[in-house]
């Protein structure tokens, strides 16, 4: 009986990537899997086919001699198809190579062959000034860890012993297990996946290879940081276990609010309480800017609640870049309180004076909002 052209059961183009093919054989797989489709033997079937079409075409020697020759090339044993042990054992290869990352990987610690842990990484939180993000800090920190055992030099054995081959797993850490034409990989029992035994453990330790220590670390803060920046610290996390590589540390930061300025971006907003005069005749203000410098801001003539004043280049830096935002001076007019009795006279008086030309917005507008209320109801 003849056999269907592999491209055609992966459903890719003969020209496709290697990307595209892992990606086709992943997505096909998931779907056509025995355990998926209990029972279903057409889909059984398309799997097994699934499986011997990628073990050729994901293979740079067995593909050219497929597109050369066909199914030709592997006949009379010359190694395609699916059978036999030596299939079973490829095709857990090739599981692991596409669904190893989800099975347990990744980078909170994972454990490699031959049992190095890695270590687990670590939080800090820190809380810095808008000052010390303004202008970067160097600070130093004290984080709590499991360090390298130093009485071991983290091979978790006593002083003049060593770490023995698990006998089980030959210190591979895990065992395979042989069902159908399938081999599955679990983590070996005698050494919790380690690879190795340890007859006389570490006293300092217990066999762990690492303790808990607090260390001191120097931690530089780039100025322009946010709030939420992370800052990785490779290899300054958890020690890994016998031996194994560190994890990273991540320090997440917060900014603290400022009692004057308030962040957007690079941009900076400072709210100025102007006195009525001021802000009816005009005048200068003196502000100060988050680098401790003083500017000086013309207030015109007839400023409102709410004006803004631009000072170019006065705000926070820009991450990793030379670009500055800006301070925006925010106007805000102030009533005046506690008046004396001279001064509520000269109020009076001026009240007197005015005009719709000196309070141009509080002019009728009463009398504006009778006239629409009263168009509304129809009276």
């Amino acid at each position: 009986m003849a056999k269907n052209d592999y491209y055609e059961i992966l459903g890719v183009a003969r020209t496709c990537t290697e990307a595209e093919l892992k990606s086709a054989f992943r997505k096909a797989a998931m779907q056509h899997h025995p355990d998926k489709n209990p029972g279903d033997k057409k889909a059984e079937a398309l799997f097994i086919e699934l499986n011997e079409a990628y073990q050729v075409l994901s293979d740079g020697q067995k593909r050219a001699a497929y597109d050369r020759f066909g199914h030709a090339a592997f006949e009379q044993g010359g190694g395609g198809g699916a059978g036999g042990d030596g299939f079973a054992s490829s095709m857990a290869d090739i599981f692991d190579d596409l669904f190893g990352g989800m099975m347990g990987g990744g980078n909170g610690g994972g454990r490699g062959r031959g049992g190095r842990e890695r270590g687990s990484d670590l939080r800090y939180n820190m809380e810095i000034s808008l000052e010390d993000a303004f202008k970067s800090k160097t600070t130093t920190i004290k984080v709590p860890s499991a360090v390298t055992c130093e009485a071991c030099s983290g091979s978790g054995a006593k002083s003049g012993a060593k770490p023995k081959t698990c006998a089980t797993c030959a210190g591979h850490g895990r065992v395979r297990a042989q069902q159908g034409f399938f081999a599955i990989e679990r983590t070996c029992p005698t050494c919790a996946g380690r690879g190795e035994i340890i007859d006389n453990p570490c006293t300092v330790c217990a066999g762990a290879g690492r303790v808990t220590k607090e260390r001191s670390l120097s931690v530089n803060i780039p100025a322009g940081v946010e709030d939420g920046t992370r800052i990785r610290l490779t290899g300054e996390g958890e020690a890994g276990a016998r031996g194994g590589p560190s994890g990273d540390l991540y320090i997440f930061l917060s900014v603290k609010p400022h009692p004057f300025f308030q962040r957007e971006g690079a941009d900076l907003y400072c709210q100025v309480p102007i006195s009525m005069v001021k802000a009816t005749i005009g005048g200068d203000i003196t502000v100060h800017t988050i680098d401790g410098n003083e500017a000086r801001v013309t207030i015109p003539e007839g400023t409102q609640t709410g004006k803004q004043f631009k000072l170019r280049g006065k705000g926070m830096p820009l991450l990793r870049s030379r670009d500055v935002g800006d301070l925006y001076i925010q106007a805000r007019v102030e009533t005046p309180q506690h008046l004396t009795k001279r001064q509520r006279e000269l109020l009076k008086e001026f009240e007197a004076e005015s005009s719709n030309k000196t309070q141009p917005e509080s002019a009728g507008f009463f009398d504006r909002m009778k006239d629409f209320f009263e168009n509304i109801s129809g009276t």
